[in-house]
């Protein structure tokens, strides 16, 4: 069966998240944008793992579905034309700081689990570590290693994947707080780390400019804080529809069942490039080099963004070709298309007008961006749309990278096509 999912994503009970993150409106988004499996994330928070306990039933082993009560709630919302069975898999990401070798370190960690029953044993064991009621990501002062041996010992059947694993301040390979290889993170344990998640800011051509990673398998999730960002990245299957059928997928790295991930345009994520954000200063490495670390501005230290810290721990060139790659394809979310099209704020009610317009009669966002013909999209009266969704496809887009925690401005049409076109 062939289905994509988002496993990371959090809760309301996560700092700066969406109050509209609630169970029910999961399920209704997950199905406008064309997901079939979500994480629940945030299920070491003592409110939502009983939210998570008293609205969701085992539908195939591992995964969970809303209870039919709660799902009569939102069938009407949901057009005809995406509607479709959602399943949940239990997720959630700790934040760990401690230090390690002579150094303060931030690392963030995705947990996928197999059943309610573990997601306790684990929420047993690390409440007696740190306050879980604080966050919906909990900060831990606790090692990566040790986190990666708690899940291990609860089931061999829990995943432990390095959350957004180049991100400068909070990743197993961040800049600013990070480690140079898996083995100086985890150790012995550096074995039953078998993915990481690539993050905004990187894709999987940079990734595999590490030999290292090769037996790694690169997986890619929204990491959402509210619902229209849900499945900004996710991921492609072709297996059982199972927890097992998920976890085998990802660990043995088979293409066949793990398919491909939907990705940003990497210049789009926060950490891209690098650069001072209060000094307004984008800097791309060579240039960060020339300028010896420091903002040309004011003199402090630039935060390193991903595609230097990916040159600074690759071994191979940029134009390396893996010889058994997983696909993947890079796509702008529908409201930023429709955003620039109509020259109007993504958050306006034209865009939500013409979005609810393409996904009633075409179907979910991820159908109309990869796959629905461009002639249809035409023919919903939307042609602009279908030209800009044609050159996102064709990676036809102009992007002024982010940096130090600034999304990348993206463009598809250049001003003066703007002008013509009659969008500004």
């Amino acid at each position: 069966m062939r289905f994509i999912a988002d496993l990371h994503i959090h809760s309301p009970y996560s700092r700066a998240t969406s109050k509209d993150m609630e169970i029910e409106s999961l399920c209704k988004w997950a199905q406008l944008k064309g997901l079939t499996v979500i994480g629940t994330g945030d299920f070491t928070h003592p409110k939502w793992f009983s939210n998570l306990k008293d609205k969701l039933e085992e539908a195939e082993p591992g995964l969970f579905k809303l209870k039919t009560a709660y799902l009569s709630e939102i069938n009407n919302k949901v057009p005809q034309s995406c509607r479709r069975d959602v399943r949940f898999i239990l997720s959630a990401e700790i934040s760990c700081i401690y230090s390690k070798n002579g150094k303060t370190r931030k690392v963030h960690n995705l947990l996928i689990a197999p059943s309610f029953e573990a997601v306790q044993r684990i929420n047993d064991a690390l409440s007696k570590i740190g306050n879980l009621k604080s966050d919906g990501r909990p900060i831990l002062g606790l090692d990566s290693k040790v986190l990666l041996k708690i899940a291990l010992d609860v089931s061999p059947d829990v995943m432990f994947i390095p959350a957004h694993a180049w991100t400068p301040h909070f990743s197993v390979f961040g800049s600013n707080s990070g480690f140079d290889t898996m083995e100086e993170c985890f150790e012995d344990l550096t074995p039953n780390v078998f993915a990481i998640e690539t993050g905004l800011s990187s894709d999987p051509q940079m990734n595999r400019r590490l030999s290292s990673l090769d037996r790694i398998t690169l997986i890619s999730n929204s990491d959402a804080h509210s619902p229209k960002k849900l499945a900004r990245e996710a991921n492609i299957f072709n297996t059982g529809l199972s927890y097992n059928g998920i976890y085998d997928a990802i660990k043995e790295k088979d293409t066949t069942k793990f398919i491909g991930t939907i990705e940003f345009f990497p210049e789009e994520g926060k950490y891209h490039y690098d650069g001072h954000r209060s000094c307004k200063q984008r800097m791309t490495p060579s240039e960060t080099r020339q300028n010896n670390g420091l903002c040309p501005k004011c003199g402090d230290k630039v935060t390193v963004g991903v595609l230097s810290r990916v040159a600074a721990l690759a071994d191979r060139n940029e134009d390396y070709i893996h010889p058994n790659p997983v696909p993947y394809k890079s796509l702008i979310p529908l409201h930023e298309i429709i955003s620039e099209v109509s020259g109007v704020g993504v958050n306006s009610k034209t865009v939500e007008n013409i979005y609810n317009k393409l996904i009633n009669s075409l179907g979910s966002e991820l159908s109309i961006l990869s796959d629905i013909p461009i002639h249809e999209i035409e023919s919903a009266d939307t042609p602009l749309v279908a030209e800009a969704i044609r050159r996102v496809r064709s990676g036809e887009v102009h992007i002024e990278a982010g940096y130090d925690g600034e999304f990348g401005v993206v463009r598809i049409f250049d001003n003066i096509e703007k002008i013509r076109r009659g969008v500004v």
